[in-house]
Formats: C-alpha cells, sequence, structure tokens
C-alpha cells in the first residue's frame, strides 16, 4: 500500500453461487464500514468470484464492490484471487454465508495495534440452535480455545499474508486451518501468537447442518480428520458433497 493510500482492509469474501445470500453479508459490512474510526474509504471489499453460475458477481458490482474472477474451483484459489487484487496492508477473509460485526474493523484494529498478534479471527455465533448443533459446539470450543484457532473473520497483515504464500492450493479443505497454523510458527519466532476477537463474532449461518442433519459433523469428522494429514489434493465423493456442491 503506498503512503497516499487510504485503504487499511481489504475484506475478501469468496463466493460461488452465493447471489442469495451475499446481499445480507455486504449489508451488515456497510454498517461496518461505517461505524470503522478511519472512514468507510478505509475498507474495500472484494467478492472472489469462484465460477459462479448465477448472479454473484452482479450482486457484487451492484453494491460496489471490487470482483476478482478465478476460474479454478477450489476456495483456497478464491481466497488467493482475492488477495492479487487487494490494496489494504490487512487482509480479512469471510464466508459468503455470514454477517459480520458492527464493529470488526475496530476490534481488529485494535488487536493489531499492540503488536502482539500475527493474525486471528472474531469467532461466530450461530443464527440458530438445536441440540446437536449445541453439543457439536460444545465439542469443538476447547480446541478452538486451546489453539486459538477460530473461524468467522480471519485476518493477518498483507505482508505476512505473502510472506507465508497464502492459502495453499492443493488443498480442496482444510486451507483455512493450515493458513493459521502456519502464520502460527511464523508468529512463535516474533513472540506473537493468534487473536481470537470474541466481542465482534460473526453471525454465521447453519446451512450445512440444515441440509446434512444437526448430528453430521460427528460423522464426517471421523471421516475426513484422518484425511487432513494425507496429501493435500486429497479429493472424494464427501469432500465434494460438503464442501463444493454444498455452496449455494
Amino acid at each position: 500500500m503506498q503512503a497516499n493510500d487510504p485503504v487499511r482492509f481489504s475484506l475478501i469474501i469468496p463466493a460461488h453461487n452465493e447471489e442469495e445470500l451475499l446481499p445480507r453479508l455486504l449489508e451488515t459490512v456497510e454498517i461496518a464500514r461505517r461505524r470503522y474510526h478511519r472512514g468507510p474509504e478505509a475498507v474495500e471489499v472484494i467478492v472472489a468470484d469462484n465460477a459462479s453460475t448465477d448472479g454473484t458477481a452482479e450482486v457484487a458490482r451492484d453494491r460496489e464492490c471490487a470482483v476478482a474472477p478465478v476460474t479454478k474451483r477450489r476456495i483456497a484459489a478464491a481466497r488467493n484471487g482475492g488477495a492479487r487484487i487487494a490494496r489494504g496492508s490487512v487482509l480479512c477473509f469471510v464466508d459468503a454465508d455470514q454477517r459480520i460485526h458492527a464493529e470488526t474493523f475496530n476490534a481488529i484494529d485494535d488487536v493489531l495495534d499492540s503488536g502482539r498478534v500475527i493474525a486471528g479471527a472474531t469467532g461466530v455465533r450461530l443464527e440458530r440452535w438445536s441440540l446437536g448443533i449445541a453439543v457439536t459446539y460444545a465439542v469443538l470450543i476447547p480446541w478452538v480455545i486451546a489453539l486459538r484457532m477460530d473461524t468467522g473473520v480471519t485476518f493477518c497483515t498483507a505482508t505476512d499474508f505473502h510472506a507465508i504464500g497464502g492459502y495453499n492450493e492443493a488443498r480442496f479443505f482444510g486451507e483455512d486451518v493450515e493458513f493459521l497454523w502456519t502464520l502460527k510458527r511464523l508468529g512463535w519466532r516474533r513472540g506473537q501468537r493468534l487473536a481470537r476477537v470474541t466481542s465482534a463474532k460473526a453471525i454465521s449461518s447453519t446451512r450445512k447442518f440444515d441440509r446434512h442433519g444437526e448430528w453430521h459433523y460427528f460423522t464426517m469428522l471421523f471421516r475426513m480428520l484422518p484425511a487432513m494429514f494425507r496429501s493435500p489434493e486429497f479429493f472424494s465423493e464427501t469432500v465434494r458433497r460438503y464442501w463444493y456442491d454444498d455452496d449455494h
């Protein structure tokens, strides 16, 4: 970012066929931009259109977002494609089916300004609850707290993003976990840590629970966890159905 460039944050939204849910995310983004203490012009919004066949790109342009067309159909490639055109000194990533907190950019700024944090995420609240969802959340949250590796709006500086090579495009899934783990190791060498900015949690949709069932995560986890330790290019019918047929 040039000295005269006012952009502080680049918010990157990977999106494949998200014309239905993208508008509600962008409404919350606009509120957070207006609440940002440096002014809305300090936040640019980039929609990484990952080979959509619907009106995703048109929705983004109508809302005055930058659009980064990405033809390689992998979530990591979409994230990296958005980052390639980003001008901000801080890169943020959020999924198109989420909604962000009004104080997102102020809260991330405060954490990064401490100098003790290399990267992090805001965490999420879920848009609805059930017994199955609550048990899933209860099982996962101790690991999130222990590792400080959360979801929601993920952030790091552009310098550190490029230093680690961005997201691993060989992976069809789990690229977000690997990304934060790599940043965590980089931070160890500097005496920095990952942060959970829970004062600005995003709201996440529960559409995967809606489609796959309230308890699906437990059976899927046992099938997919071993695959995280195989070749990054591991692909299966489960991966296709869960991550690549289910995002619209």
